[in-house]
């Protein structure tokens, strides 16, 4: 008979320990580890676990191929107990992005600020070139002046405020002059955008100085103090609504309100005293330093010359101004296609300084340069002046003319030396595929001429002021 084969079901250990036991991390261990319990292994686990998780989160953003190990929480008395450190805490969710009208921006990065910047017009969104072509021009805002953050609570009430205006200076008039300062700044900024009718003088007053006296003494309410109430205004952005719903001559007599004449009865002597005025009244804004008085050339019917002067006039100190869309400097606007006969010779002669053909065929900018330089003899405290959407009248500010035994031209060193930052772009978006000749050569000739103006400028004061920066369009 063949010999049984008995398959033994347990073996005799072998003698020698498997190579995965042998090696240096099980080798170097001492004796008495092996004796731990199954609780304090199961602890130093834990703590492995824990240590690994913390060292992948930091390290998450230099690899994105390593995601952190599910850690199990256990309540804070059994983690006590069992010595199981606290549980790091998960990384802090990403701020969505907003647009300016507060809707979430698409996925993805930003574009390229030169996609939409005006200054780089080339790749300029559609509503730029929809607003370029209603004449609509961009405003650049008042250095340092507050804006409340896009799609913020303040941003959406005074938004809110602005396009029920109608109703808002009804119901609360007796409560917005004692609003703090810089909101009834950016208040009137917000009316001069979305109100369609745009700031009103009195709009004005009633944000700046509240009511009228008889209306507060009407409810007992005290009349407030222009110098504590409006001492920490510096800046008032009217863009958009000059020229359309408050004229400069209205701004200029709510500024500086005008003296008070005492009338006396009419007196029998010739040597009794005259009519005497009365005490002069406080300045509504003592410390101004900032005016925009910006425009849109396709909503504003006419704005005056001889009335900034005469506002100018009045203030000295004033450091920045924005004068975007306003038309070439002329004192008699209206005048320039109307002719005379001289009563010496029977000629017809040009009534006003400017006439139809005076900038293109006789290269003529006498009148210009004349407004301009009173202008800076007036406002030589400048710092920052803001021309945007003037490129048609750029030459003026470096072309020289023949005056009464002297030669008119600005002057970017004495009266204007200590401008810093002069914005000249064009506030229009060139459209890359749908321009004509016309409008790349009209673009062509504002750059062209802004470029000439910088020249000048750093010409003509060469060491002697400031050094400038002008912001100019780039084709």
């Amino acid at each position: 008979m063949p010999k049984k084969r008995h398959q033994n079901k347990y073996s005799k250990p072998p003698s020698v320990a498997p190579p995965i036991l042998s090696s240096s991390s099980f080798a170097s261990r001492p004796a008495e580890q092996h004796e731990r319990s199954v609780n304090q292994l199961l602890a130093n686990l834990r703590r492995s676990s824990v240590r690994q998780n913390g060292v992948q989160n930091q390290n998450q953003n230099h690899d994105s191929n390593n995601f952190a190990m599910a850690t199990p929480t256990v309540p804070p008395s059994i983690r006590q107990i069992l010595q199981i450190p606290e549980t790091p805490a998960p990384a802090p969710r990403r701020p969505q992005r907003r647009d300016a009208s507060g809707r979430r921006a698409p996925p993805g990065p930003p574009p390229p600020r030169s996609w939409v910047s005006l200054a780089q017009s080339r790749h300029v969104p559609t509503d730029f070139l929809k607003a370029a072509s209603a004449g609509y021009i961009e405003h650049w805002p008042l250095p340092g002046a507050y804006t409340p953050g896009a799609g913020s609570l303040i941003d959406q009430v005074l938004r809110r405020m602005a396009v029920d205006w109608e109703q808002q200076r009804q119901w609360n008039k007796f409560y917005l002059y004692t609003l703090p300062s810089r909101l009834r700044t950016a208040l009137l900024g917000y009316i001069s955008e979305y109100y369609e009718p745009g700031v009103s003088a009195k709009d004005l007053r009633l944000v700046l100085a509240g009511p009228a006296d008889e209306e507060l003494a009407q409810y007992g309410v005290e009349k407030p103090d222009l110098a504590i109430l409006n001492g920490d205004v510096f800046y008032l952005d009217l863009a958009g609504s000059v020229g359309k719903s408050v004229t400069v001559k209205e701004l200029s007599e709510l500024l500086f309100p005008p003296k008070a004449v005492v009338e006396d009865d009419l007196q029998d002597s010739w040597d009794a005293m005259g009519p005497v005025s009365g005490p002069a009244t406080g300045k509504l804004l003592p410390n101004l330093a900032q005016l925009s008085l910006a425009i849109n050339p396709a909503t504003t019917s006419s704005v005056s010359w001889k009335q900034l002067l005469a506002l100018a006039s009045k203030l000295p100190t004033l450091t920045h101004l924005n004068l975007s869309g306003w038309p070439e400097p002329s004192l008699t606007p209206n005048a320039k296609f109307a002719k005379v006969a001289s009563p010496l010779t029977g000629r017809s002669i040009q009534y006003g300084g400017t006439g139809p053909y005076s900038h293109t065929l006789d290269g003529d900018w006498s009148e210009a340069i004349l407004v301009l330089n009173r202008l800076s003899k007036a406002l030589y405290s400048l710092e920052y002046l803001d021309l945007t959407g003037c490129g048609d009248w750029f030459p003026a500010l470096m072309k020289e003319s023949d005056g009464d035994f002297t030669i008119d031209y600005v002057d970017w060193v004495g009266n204007w030396g200590k401008i810093t930052m002069l914005r000249l772009n064009s506030g229009y978006a060139l459209p890359e595929s749908d321009s004509t000749s016309g409008q790349y050569r009209r673009m062509s000739d504002w750059v062209e001429s802004a470029k000439a103006v910088e020249k000048h400028i750093r010409i003509q004061r060469s060491g002697r002021g400031r050094w400038i920066t002008v912001e100019k369009d780039t084709l």
